[in-house]
């Protein structure tokens, strides 16, 4: 049986163009609003992404006048985050669980990578002794109770929490305009949350 390691160690290479069907407009999204939910990144703030694979959000948050700092399990996407990020950015080996920097950052990032941790809870906790302002992830509602997720993070020290949908579509590159209504949508209350009930998930951002 082909193992977790295994099979992205074998994908590493255009992991993120395999991933995402427009890259340019997905992973700028979630860059957007790693910047703004929540308290407000400024440029030179430093931005740990645990889990980060090939590093792909790295050039989307560089392109904001963010610092980046990437982190993976597997040497293979450490490699290609290396190669693409090509020396603007510090991209190191390291498991989410026990990765700890070597000072304070800004904010931390987990896309895509929630469910390993190990305890969650003792994640929050850990993430928050090393976070100055605020962790950002994807939660899909479907899999995972919001409150049990609020109330983890509170007693991690997460005073405040803002959950925004996330509507542009991964596996689809819709048109400009299309593209402009999933945004709008995203902020549309009761009716994003009726869509989330069918699919897509939220960005978490829980800060102090």
């Amino acid at each position: 049986m082909t193992s977790k390691a295994d099979q992205y160690a074998r994908q590493a290479d255009g992991w993120t163009e395999d991933a995402y069907a427009d890259v340019g407009a997905y992973l700028a999204h979630r860059a957007e609003l790693i910047e703004v939910l929540g308290p407000p990144l400024h440029a030179g703030e430093t931005v740990l992404d645990l889990a980060c694979g090939d590093g792909g959000l790295g050039d989307a948050l560089l392109a904001r006048g963010l610092r980046y700092r990437g982190v993976d399990a597997t040497r293979e996407m450490v490699d290609s985050a290396r190669a693409r990020l090509d020396g603007r950015a510090d991209i190191g080996l390291g498991d989410l669980n026990e990765y700890e920097p070597t000072e304070p950052v800004a904010a931390t990032t987990v896309f895509r990578a929630i469910y390993y941790a190990r305890d969650r809870a003792a994640f929050f906790a850990h993430v928050a002794g090393f976070t100055e302002k605020k962790l950002v992830f994807d939660l899909n509602p479907r899999q995972y109770g919001v409150e049990g997720i609020r109330a983890e993070l509170r007693a991690a020290g997460f005073a405040s929490i803002e959950l925004r949908p996330f509507f542009v579509p991964q596996t689809v590159r819709l048109p400009g305009p299309l593209l402009a209504g999933a945004k709008a949508l995203e902020r549309s209350g009761p009716l994003a949350r009726l869509a989330l009930r069918a699919r897509f998930t939220y960005l978490v951002a829980a800060s102090r």
